[in-house]
């Protein structure tokens, strides 16, 4: 079973609780870890949330990066995208269902040359298994 941890922006929780389904469904042998922040980077719990959520990513070997118009506006994905970097988890990029034709990734995403693909489950599927 792949274990897959999903980075976004929280504002965007709603669209990717669709996401958590596939983890029900049987062409796919996935299990999803993330962590939906609600406490700002600059709190003065951000050191504890990094470790928590440096614990969901150190038990994952795929981190899915679901990327809205403003992700790249958020140090937390990026962070966790450099995060699961550092650990060697293959990356995937992919845009939210009903997203902008056009996105801009998130800075390291950038950096790393990584592209992204625009919402299909079966795609992301075969992705993560790949």
């Amino acid at each position: 079973m792949k274990r897959v941890f999903i980075s976004f922006r929280h504002e965007d929780k709603p669209q990717v609780n669709g996401l958590r389904l596939l983890a029900a469904n049987d062409k796919f042998d996935i299990e999803f870890y993330d962590e939906s922040l609600q406490v700002a980077i600059d709190s003065s719990n951000a050191k504890y949330i990094k470790s928590r959520i440096k614990e969901k990513i150190d038990r994952t070997s795929v981190t899915v990066c679901l990327v809205s118009a403003l992700t790249h506006t958020s140090t937390w994905v990026n962070w966790e995208l450099e995060t699961s970097l550092a650990r060697g988890n293959k990356i995937i990029c992919m845009g939210l269902k009903d997203g902008p034709a056009e996105l801009t990734l998130p800075s390291l995403a950038r950096q790393a040359k990584l592209g992204w693909h625009r919402w299909d489950h079966d795609h992301l599927g075969r992705l993560i298994n790949a």
